[in-house]
């Protein structure tokens, strides 16, 4: 296709513009002042820490929601990228009502997502996040992720945000494995790496056959030709088609909000954890009442697990033994014994204070490993079916299980705040080069409307799908191979070339993102 004939798409009225910005200027002041209000609330009553590790945080939050403000220059425009292109939206008005969506979506996930991606680091890691080598991890995948998207940005490629940090992720775990040489804690887990890589693998060639069956389907049941007409200039398309495509646009800056978002929580959860552990190493919000309901259903689950540990002796240190299942994933009566004693010791500690925001600072990250650990070892259990548990008792320990994740793998809602304010504004700033890439250089023919409702609506149940199922995936892949298959199902045709250099990163992407974080993390251990 020659792009030059294409016209570049409108920011809309002065008026529209001017309002749009201003509408969202406002929003991102009062989530400014929000945001900064709560962490100066939770840092004022946290004990104080020595001068260094508050830098240290500014420091690390700054990168964290760089990676997200970069997130939004790829993935959020994709969700935009076609009622720009197809004229159903203003550009202005398209990201900012994309960014309002984006904001929603992140503000009602479940943090699902966001603790799936952090199980992929050595569990070592995520116990010692507060020592030096947890602040090199942090800042070594953050910096990482940020390079290779800056790079593929600036050259136009719709480079998957998700792919890219989850490189940097498994880069970390490796280069730490390698200097941890015979820790088995210091090892990735390559079962989670499997689970998120083949939802990462899958996940744009669904979009592509997907979004290919689908045109197929509207044409054969659909005929309304104007639904297969290409934009008229600037011409909006018909009402019936405009809010087609605005409702798809919608909904897929919703799930990506949902999903794409909860990546930097779970980042800026690890940060504020090892900076400030006394504030957010255990879930504050718990009140007294859900405390004491902790205890009784933890003396329950104590209960139910010494059920199978039968004729195992007490175990010497539960929680090495508890971290040895989590590599192995083969469970013992020894290990229900560990497991058996670290639920009696968090009760036990749970219960000598009136809620968890009455832990003491000196037991806070005690709590919270053993919490973690538990939590881990119950969620292995449950998905490899091994031991087969009875109903009654799987129910019991599936309750407990519950309220540990309540207990510390929480979000505070001025974290998805300061994610969606990142998120909106790396859209606002960032935009056009991958909607240029996405609306006019993947086929050789400019999009239909009925080709922008395919993509849009297969990425919109995509996303939302895994996001329901805790699994990231890449909005970026999932929606320009569903351009793609709409493209090959409309026999448009496609540009190679660009094709090519989007297989190119794609390939790339993990390859050059464990390298450049294991580099940087070797680097890091050492100066700090």
């Amino acid at each position: 296709m020659n792009s030059t004939v294409l016209s570049e798409p409108t920011a809309g009225s002065p008026l529209t513009r001017y309002l749009s910005l201003g509408v969202f200027a406002a929003v991102l002041l009062a989530a400014a002042i929000y945001v900064g209000s709560q962490l100066g609330h939770d840092l004022h009553v946290a004990p104080t820490s020595p001068a260094f590790e508050y830098v240290l945080l500014g420091i690390a939050l700054l990168i964290a929601l760089g990676f997200e403000f970069v997130n939004g220059f790829h993935d959020t425009a994709n969700a935009v990228a076609t009622v720009i292109y197809t004229r159903s939206l203003p550009a202005t008005f398209a990201v900012v009502w994309s960014g309002g969506w984006n904001f929603v979506g992140v503000m009602i996930s479940s943090g699902a997502v966001a603790y799936a991606v952090l199980q992929l680091l050595p569990i070592a890691l995520v116990l010692n996040v507060g020592s030096s080598t947890g602040f090199a991890m942090v800042f070594a995948l953050l910096l990482a992720a940020i390079i290779w998207n800056l790079g593929t940005w600036y050259l136009g490629l719709p480079s998957s945000s998700s792919h890219t940090l989850i490189g940097s992720i498994i880069g970390v775990g490796l280069m730490n494995q390698l200097m941890n040489a015979g820790n088995a804690n210091a090892a990735v887990d390559w079962s989670q790496a499997l689970s998120v890589g083949k939802a990462l693998l899958f996940s744009p060639l669904i979009g592509f056959g997907l979004a290919f069956v689908l045109l197929m389907t509207l044409k054969r049941f659909v005929k309304a030709p104007e639904l297969y007409a290409e934009p008229h200039g600037d011409k909006p398309p018909p009402f019936w088609i405009r809010s087609l495509l605005i409702l798809t646009c919608t909904g897929v800056s919703f799930a990506h909000g949902s999903n794409d978002g909860q990546k930097g929580m779970g980042l800026i959860m690890l940060i504020l954890i090892g900076t400030v552990p006394s504030a957010y190493a255990l879930n504050k919000a718990v009140t007294p009442g859900e405390t004491q309901t902790f205890v009784s259903v933890a003396h329950h689950a104590s209960e139910t697990l010494s059920k199978y540990a039968t004729g195992a002796p007490a175990v010497a240190s539960p929680r090495d033994e508890i971290e040895h299942y989590i590599q192995t994933k083969q469970a013992t009566p020894a290990t229900f014994s560990a497991l058996v004693a670290l639920t009696d010791r968090i009760g036990d500690q749970v219960a000598q204070r009136p809620s968890l925001a009455d832990v003491p600072q000196g037991e806070i990250n005690n709590v919270r490993n053993s919490m973690y650990l538990s939590s881990e070892a119950l969620r292995l259990m449950e998905k490899s079916k091994q031991p087969q548990f009875a109903p009654e008792d799987q129910a019991v320990l599936g309750n407990y299980h519950g309220l540990l994740d309540k207990s510390t793998k929480f979000i505070p809602t001025w974290v998805k705040v300061a994610v969606a304010i990142a998120l909106g504004l790396g859209t606002m700033v960032g935009w056009r080069r991958i909607v240029r890439t996405v609306g006019e250089r993947i086929g050789k023919e400019h999009l239909t409307y009925a080709q922008g409702a395919s993509a849009e609506l297969v990425a919109m149940i995509t996303i939302g799908a895994a996001d329901r199922f805790g699994l990231p995936v890449s909005t970026t892949h999932v929606l320009s191979s569903g351009v793609a298959g709409s493209m090959v199902a409309n026999g448009s045709g496609l540009q190679w070339s660009t094709v090519r250099s989007m297989l190119m990163a794609w390939v790339l992407t993990l390859p050059v993102s464990i390298a450049l974080a294991a580099g940087l993390f070797w680097v890091l251990v050492k100066v700090f």
